[in-house]
C-alpha cells in the first residue's frame, strides 16, 4: 500500500522521464534511507528507466555526520548504487564545527541550510544529474509553511509546497514523500528492517524549525488532518498582484541562482572570512548599517593618522586595527567554487 501510494505520486505528477539520472539526497536518516529503498524498488518494479545515484553532503559535524555517513556507505552496498560525498570543507573552506565556534549556537542552522542546498545542487551537477529527489515528507512541508508564514517570507511560501521546484537553468528537485506522513515512513523502515541512522544533529535543538514542529504536533492531536490541511492551505494561498516579488537571477561571483547581486552563500562566506558572520544574518538594511558604521570609523581613523593626532598609531576611535585591515585589503581568497573578496559586501550597496 505504502509503495503504491508513492508510485501514484510519482506517476500522477510526472516527476521523472525515462533515461533521467536522478540523485537521491542521502543523509543516512530514516527519510533518505526509505527514499533510496523505495526509488530502487519502484524503478525495478515499474521499469521507470532511471539511473539512480546517491549524493551525500558532509557538513563536518564531528560525532554526527561522520557516523551517519557510515550508514550511507552501507546503503550504497545494500542498494548497489553509486555514491558521491561532497564536503563543506572542499566547497567552502569551512566545516560546521568551525562555523559554530565562530557564530555560536543561535544561527548555525541558517548557515547549514544555505550551504547544504547549494552543495546538493553542485554535487548533482558534478554527477551530471537531471533531477534531485529529497526525503521531505508531509510533516516537513507543513512545518516549512508555518515557518514561512511566521517570517512573512512570501517568496518561499509560494514555492515550498511545490512537489517539483527549479527552473530551466537549475536542476529540478522532487519530493515523492510530499503527501506521506513521517509516522508512515518510520513504520515502513521498521517493517522492512532498513539500516538507518537515528541520532539527532547535535546543533539542532535550538533550531527555529523545532518550535514549528512542536506546534504542528499539538495541532495534530486536536485535528489529525492538520498536516495535509496546512499543505493544502499553502498551495491555495494567492499573492496580490501589486506585491513585489524577488526576481531570480544568478550570483555575480559563483553563478548560483540568487535574487540579489550575490547569493546568500557568498554573503555568508564574506562574513565568516572577515570574522563578522553577523553581517550575513538578517535584513540588508542591518548589513548596510553595520558596514556604514565600520566605514565611518575607518574614515575617522585614517583622518587622525593624516593629521598626526593618533599617538603611537592608536586611534581615539575604539576600532580594532585587524578589522580595519580587513576592510581595506583588496586581495581575494579562493574557497572551492567561491572566491571571497573582503570588499564584496560593501560594493553591493
Amino acid at each position: 500500500m505504502f509503495e503504491n501510494e508513492i508510485h501514484n505520486t510519482i506517476t500522477s505528477n510526472s516527476l521523472f522521464s525515462r533515461g533521467d539520472t536522478v540523485a537521491i539526497g542521502a543523509s543516512g536518516g530514516k527519510d533518505s534511507t526509505v527514499l533510496a529503498h523505495i526509488m530502487k524498488t519502484l524503478n525495478n518494479r515499474h521499469d521507470y528507466g532511471l539511473n539512480l545515484v546517491l549524493l551525500s553532503i558532509d557538513e563536518g559535524i564531528s560525532g554526527y555526520r561522520d557516523d551517519s555517513l557510515e550508514t550511507v556507505k552501507r546503503n550504497q552496498i545494500q542498494y548497489d548504487l553509486p555514491l558521491k560525498i561532497l564536503s563543506y570543507q572542499e566547497l567552502y573552506g569551512w566545516t560546521m564545527d568551525a562555523i559554530v565556534k565562530e557564530i555560536g549556537m543561535k544561527n548555525n542552522c541558517t548557515f547549514c541550510g544555505v550551504f547544504r542546498r547549494q552543495a546538493l545542487d553542485r554535487g548533482a551537477a558534478l554527477m551530471k544529474c537531471d533531477k534531485i529527489v529529497t526525503g521531505h515528507n508531509a510533516d516537513d512541508i507543513a512545518e516549512t509553511v508555518i515557518m514561512n508564514i511566521l517570517r512573512g517570507d512570501i517568496a518561499r511560501l509560494g514555492r515550498c509546497t511545490s512537489i517539483v521546484t527549479g527552473s530551466e537553468d537549475v536542476i529540478s528537485r522532487c519530493k515523492p514523500f510530499k503527501y506521506t506522513y513521517e509516522k508512515e515512513i518510520v513504520m515502513y523502515a521498521h517493517f522492512k528492517k532498513l539500516d538507518y541512522f537515528t541520532t539527532e544533529c547535535i546543533y539542532s535543538p535550538n533550531a527555529y524549525r523545532g518550535h514549528a514542529r512542536t506546534y504542528l504536533k499539538d495541532l495534530e492531536k486536536i485535528r489529525p488532518r492538520a498536516i495535509l490541511d496546512i499543505i493544502k492551505s499553502g498551495e491555495d494561498m494567492a499573492i496580490k498582484g501589486e506585491v513585489k516579488m524577488p526576481i531570480q537571477t544568478t550570483c555575480g561571483r559563483c553563478g548560483y541562482i540568487s535574487s540579489a547581486a550575490l547569493c546568500k552563500a557568498c554573503i555568508m562566506l564574506d562574513g565568516l572570512n572577515r570574522g563578522r558572520p553577523q553581517l550575513s544574518i538578517g535584513k540588508n538594511n542591518k548589513r548596510k548599517k553595520i558596514l556604514k558604521q565600520e566605514a565611518d570609523k575607518l574614515a575617522l581613523y585614517e583622518a587622525e593618522k593624516v593629521t598626526g593626532s593618533v599617538e603611537n598609531e592608536k586611534s581615539s576611535v575604539l576600532v580594532d586595527d585587524e578589522k580595519l585591515t580587513d576592510l581595506r585589503k583588496p586581495e581575494k581568497v579562493s574557497n572551492g567554487n567561491h572566491v571571497v573578496s573582503a570588499r564584496t559586501v560593501e560594493d553591493m550597496f
